[in-house]
């Protein structure tokens, strides 16, 4: 059986990337952990923050590749300790954020428990390119 692909119109070529991140992006909309805002800061601007708590700076990592943000943290664990009752969550994790083109990661921050993250879109002007017809 194929698959009928919301893309697939003749006039929009070169979206078959587009399509696969949007699959991406629904996949890992399922998972909850950790906890995230997205705020928007500015016209160009949004902040990532996430809810790390008892994550330490060293265990926490943000990338970025083929225009997604992975944000993962691992603790390693603590033999030393004996829980009577474990509430407080510290597994492993790696979150996702499929980003635009353009947009760039400006800084990350750990601060109280919660990783955030600066992002932006630089002003880019609009460029008209003209294209020869040529007679073969």
């Amino acid at each position: 059986m194929t698959r009928v692909s919301l893309l697939s119109s003749p006039f929009l070529l070169g979206f078959d990337r587009l399509e696969s991140m949007l699959e991406r992006a629904a996949r890992s909309a399922d998972d909850a952990y950790p906890p995230y805002n997205i705020e928007q800061t500015s016209e160009t601007s949004w902040r990532i923050v996430l809810a790390v708590a008892g994550f330490l700076p060293e265990h926490l990592s943000a990338t970025v590749e083929d225009n997604q943000l992975v944000v993962a943290g691992a603790q390693p664990e603590d033999k030393t300790r004996n829980f009577v009752h474990r509430g407080i969550a510290t597994r492993q994790f790696q979150r996702r954020f499929i980003l635009a083109e353009g947009i760039e990661v400006v800084r990350a921050g750990v601060e109280n428990g919660l990783l955030t993250i600066e992002l932006t879109r630089p002003k880019t002007q609009s460029v008209v390119r003209r294209i020869d017809i040529v007679t073969r």
